[in-house]
């Protein structure tokens, strides 16, 4: 009986830890005082110089100049970070509740 007193009031203090460090790191990163995790990447060429040209030229034909301003070239990737991220920072704070939430159960019985 105290040992699961005891084992709760370990996992209490864990939880909110987790809580904590994931806000704190998600706040970190969107005040852009830590680069996001990269776990999206910008898949390198495996083209020839021609063939890159070639296809390069055939590109601006199709979509022409209406797309140049509106995105900006890595803005998805870092877009796509920030969404795994965001998903990754959720399990955290959801897994971080649910370990304070045993402690809590724990320490009442």
């Amino acid at each position: 009986m105290k040992f699961r007193k005891i084992f709760g009031w370990f996992l209490l203090p864990a939880g909110v830890i987790i809580i904590f460090w994931s806000l704190y790191s998600s706040y970190n990163i969107f005040t852009a005082k830590v680069e996001v995790p990269e776990i999206f990447k910008i898949a390198e060429s495996t083209l020839s110089q021609k063939e890159t040209q070639d296809l390069e030229t055939q590109m601006q034909e199709m979509i022409g100049e209406q797309l140049k301003g509106i995105i900006p070239a890595g803005s998805m990737v870092t877009f796509f970070n920030l969404i795994a991220w965001s998903i990754f920072a959720g399990i955290l704070i959801f897994g971080g509740a649910q370990i304070s939430n045993l402690g809590i159960k724990l320490i009442k019985k």
